[in-house]
This record gives C-alpha cells, sequence and structure tokens, in this order.
C-alpha cells in the first residue's frame, strides 16, 4: 500500500471548485457535497467512486488494480 495515493483533488463540473480530499481505504464514496457550491457529485455511469469520476487520482482499489466496492 505504500506506493497508494490517499489525496486526489475533487473538481465540481457544476462550478469547477477544486478540494483536495482523503480518500476511504475500507469503502467507495457514492457522494460528495461540493464545498463551493452545494451540488451532490455521484460517480458517472461505470465509475465506482465520485473519486474516480471527478478526482485526480482513481480511488486505492482501482489503483492496486483490484475490483472496487463488490
Amino acid at each position: 500500500m505504500s506506493d497508494v495515493k490517499l489525496e486526489s483533488v475533487l473538481t465540481c463540473p457544476e462550478c469547477g471548485h477544486r478540494a483536495t480530499e482523503t480518500m476511504p481505504i475500507t469503502a467507495c464514496q457514492f457522494f460528495y457535497e461540493c464545498t463551493g457550491c452545494g451540488a451532490v457529485l455521484r460517480p458517472h455511469q461505470g465509475d465506482c467512486c465520485v473519486f474516480c469520476s471527478f478526482g485526480t487520482v482513481p480511488c486505492p482499489p482501482i489503483q492496486q488494480n483490484n475490483p472496487c466496492c463488490g
């Protein structure tokens, strides 16, 4: 797990606000409320979590080529 990055910058598609967040390693994050405009982000179809859809770094399981959330 030493080469896995746990921080990702989420970018809101509604307002463009960017926030650095720490990713959970034991659960997927399906929802995220933008701290800029309050929009609730949900993963795109086919993505497992908001980090895989809107982040600069995919979630830890995906970084390790493992299935995420399932």
